[in-house]
């Protein structure tokens, strides 16, 4: 397979579980695959750097916040840049559709693509549109510590090919990623954060959902429909009793969020924004050119 003119970016943090099985699926495929980990203290670095990534590290602040800096900072040469999540695939199709878009050269800016949602080890019907894809230059994230969006300067065109999202490796690991993400989203309500995008009822499908997303915790019985909307708007009653526990503890994590703002508010306490376990530097990366051009930058954290 030829390489096409793409650079995949990741960022990692204390993904050796997943990271293998990632950039096996686009080794060969893109022209460049940069890493930016957040100082792990697993074999995540090992793995990137066995596999030929560019790997930078910098200690993480939040998700809006480590991406932008990667858009801006990296060297990225080819003219369409990626971003994959450790824990998602590129399935066969997508890769095709994507081959053909960027060798075309499409007037679009950006891209679009299916992603399937997997749980407990199950392929659910759950489809979300991502937008994954983009020319070099043309996007940056969303100023937010959690659920960071990109923003596409121009056009945004649409694939079909499906991205696989494999998500937590076991249920213990989902909870305790729905538990941090929870935490940092009642942060952001009691601070008054601003949203991924402005909310307009009439806009795009992102200011659409942070229109929703604003007004859900005003609506009456809104656990009852939401859970109804995970099963049957999302159509995980497909998916047996998989789906119905997804539909449930999605369900859950929202309700999760609200006990904390309003615990927030009782003892006028508003924490830190949980983050993984981080370690050090690793003494390889330290030595490259790549993490020498970038220092200090690479040593700021964001409080």
């Amino acid at each position: 397979m030829n390489q096409i003119p793409v650079s995949v970016v990741l960022i990692t943090l204390n993904e050796e579980y997943h990271l293998p099985g990632v950039l096996d699926n686009l080794l060969g495929w893109v022209q460049e695959i940069f890493v930016v980990d957040s100082l792990s203290t697993d074999r995540t670095v090992d793995v990137a750097l066995e596999r030929g990534a560019v790997v930078v590290q910098r200690p993480f602040g939040d998700f809006g916040d480590q991406w932008n800096w990667a858009l801006m900072k990296l060297p990225i040469t080819t003219p369409w840049t990626l971003k994959i999540d450790p824990d998602e695939r590129m399935s066969d199709e997508l890769k095709k559709e994507i081959e053909k878009t960027v060798i075309a050269n499409d007037p679009a800016e950006g891209y679009s693509f299916p992603r399937r949602l997997w749980f407990m080890g199950r392929p659910l019907h759950v489809r979300q549109d991502v937008v994954r894809l983009w020319k070099t230059g043309r996007c940056q994230f969303s100023n937010v510590i959690v659920n960071e969006q990109p923003i596409i300067n121009g056009e945004v065109g649409r694939l079909h090919g499906i991205l696989e999202h494999l998500d937590a490796r076991d249920l213990h690991a989902w909870c305790e990623k729905q538990n941090r993400y929870s935490t940092a989203e009642a942060v952001m309500r009691l601070r008054g954060d601003d949203l991924a995008v402005s909310p307009r009822l009439l806009g795009t499908p992102l200011e659409r959902r942070m229109f929703l997303k604003r007004m859900f915790y005003s609506v009456p019985l809104r656990y009852q429909f939401l859970y109804w909307y995970h099963l049957l708007g999302q159509g995980v009653w497909q998916d047996g009793a998989t789906g119905r526990l997804w539909a449930r503890l999605r369900t859950e994590v929202y309700r999760m969020c609200e006990a904390k703002v309003r615990e927030m508010r009782q003892t006028g306490k508003i924490p830190d924004v949980p983050k993984a376990t981080h370690g050090c530097f690793d003494s390889r990366v330290l030595a490259s050119r790549l993490q020498q051009e970038l220092l200090p930058e690479t040593l700021y954290r964001k409080r």
